[in-house]
């Protein structure tokens, strides 16, 4: 079923003692103000990860082969490779566009998240219809920590080298990401123009975000991102046809630390923004862990749930 209202929001990330996004250097990501940051591919790399470990068609997410030549060789994919590989289909100089682009929409990611899709005989791109911003870190008493770390065995390219070898890891001791973003179907009206059946961006598809936007975090548990998790998510929907349009809503959000402990979300400028635009909006659903986190709602018309445990 076709999608046709737009949705805005924010994504929150809570990282304790981790490295939700890390530069080349290795430590946590930031701007020249020394701000920490986390890019979007950040927050889409788990989402992403997550339908790829439901079975879900995804694109643009890394993969293996064996070198063919030397059988045994390790490296990725490339593009073409990785399209041949979820669609098993070949894409050809004679391969027309519209193909490409109708299996490109049937794969999850493409269809909230659009593509730039460059292959050797087809060179596509398409606007999302999710899309997300950079996540700053509202946490302002954040501290960068490196970790000395022994390895096991010694490093075998240095002959007299007896000891085993030391290396790092850095981390943040706390921070918590607020990501902004936006849902627009018509970003897909001129496709339904051209491709026959297709609907445009669905009501599954917007599930399926929501769904990751919950608990794809939290979910993920590689050693970087050991102690990160989904920690609140706010989504407003417009009225069909309203013409609601917002700007990044992380601006209207702020974090603070409580004397009981517990982490606020305070969200008092996003409610003058709700109530301007009350007239327009069909309805505003916020999610948060409400063991460690107090989010106030009063003077708004809200629904709200524990994150853990209202994911369909």
């Amino acid at each position: 079923m076709e999608k046709k209202n737009k949705v805005y929001g924010v994504i929150g990330i809570k990282a304790l003692m981790s490295n939700w996004n890390a530069d080349f250097t290795g430590r946590p990501k930031t701007i020249s103000t020394t701000q920490i940051f986390g890019s979007d591919k950040a927050l889409k790399y788990p989402m992403k990860k997550m339908w790829d470990e439901e079975g879900k068609k995804v694109i643009y997410i890394k993969s293996y082969k064996i070198d063919e030549k030397t059988g045994e060789k390790i490296q990725p994919l490339d593009l073409d490779e990785r399209y041949e590989r979820v669609f098993g289909e070949t894409i050809e100089k004679k391969t027309k566009p519209e193909e490409v682009l109708i299996n490109l929409f049937s794969a999850i990611d493409v269809m909230n998240f659009g593509a730039t899709f460059a292959s050797k005989n087809v060179n596509l791109s398409i606007t999302g219809a999710v899309q997300i911003g950079q996540g700053f870190n509202k946490y302002e008493d954040s501290n960068i920590e490196t970790q000395d770390i022994l390895s096991p065995f010694r490093n075998s390219n240095k002959e007299d080298d007896k000891a085993s070898t030391l290396g790092t890891k850095i981390v943040a001791d706390e921070c918590h990401y607020i990501y902004p973003f936006s849902v627009n179907p018509q970003n897909y009206k001129n496709y339904k123009d051209i491709l026959p059946e297709f609907e445009g961006y669905t009501e599954e598809a917007y599930q399926e975000f929501k769904k990751a936007s919950l608990i794809s975090a939290t979910a993920i548990n590689t050693n970087s991102k050991s102690g990160c998790e989904n920690e609140f998510a706010i989504f407003i929907e417009e009225k069909e046809g309203s013409n609601l349009y917002l700007a990044n809503l992380d601006q209207y959000i702020t974090f603070e630390k409580m004397e009981s402990g517990k982490d606020k979300i305070n969200i008092e400028k996003l409610k003058e923004v709700i109530k301007e635009n009350k007239n327009r909006v069909e309805k505003v659903e916020i999610y948060y862990n409400k063991i460690t986190t107090e989010i106030n709602t009063e003077g708004i018309e809200c629904e709200t749930y524990d994150i853990f445990e209202n994911i369909k």
